[in-house]
């Protein structure tokens, strides 16, 4: 389970710095723009869903952490950027697994943010062959779809979803 913590936490270090990126306007020029004038503005308009997620994802660090801190009875830390701040609780992710519920938290949170930074990056979900053949159809069509953590025929006539490990467990 801390594999899956240190997963999304790195995808969560590798996109943010994307966010900021894809919120700054574009600056190139454009036909308003003449020599020796100011430029005329951004020519591409500010997207307020990056902006939106920007807000959301450094919040939502910024509790985690001091979650993470108040759980684990860690001192309290100066103020830091968001992927210094994931980098941190990356740290003692071996010291949150000793709190099953601590760290499904870590995991579930990190796993929305990274998703949600994907969305707005317009990034789509990664599918990952399975080996193995469906067993209703009998296809080599199974495809794993690993930020909603499901095993899935992709055949067109079939698209059986495989139980998860824990359902499988429970019956």
């Amino acid at each position: 389970m801390t594999d899956d913590g240190r997963t999304w936490i790195a995808a969560l270090i590798r996109h943010f710095p994307e966010l900021i990126e894809e919120l700054a306007p574009s600056r190139s020029r454009t036909l308003r723009d003449l020599p020796g004038r100011a430029p005329a503005g951004p020519a591409a308009p500010i997207r307020l869903y990056v902006s939106d997620t920007i807000r959301d994802v450094t919040d939502g660090v910024v509790e985690l952490e001091e979650a993470v801190r108040e759980r684990l009875g860690l001192r309290e830390v100066a103020t830091a950027p968001v992927p210094v701040r994931l980098r941190r609780i990356a740290g003692v992710l071996d010291h949150i697994a000793a709190h099953p519920d601590l760290l499904a938290h870590v995991t579930d949170e990190t796993r929305r943010m990274a998703r949600r930074c994907a969305r707005a990056l317009g990034d789509p979900e990664q599918l990952v062959r399975v080996a193995g053949r469906c067993p209703l159809c009998d296809s080599v069509s199974l495809r794993a779809f690993p930020e909603r953590a499901t095993v899935m025929c992709v055949n067109p006539p079939c698209r059986h979803v495989l139980k998860a490990p824990e359902e499988a467990d429970a019956s």
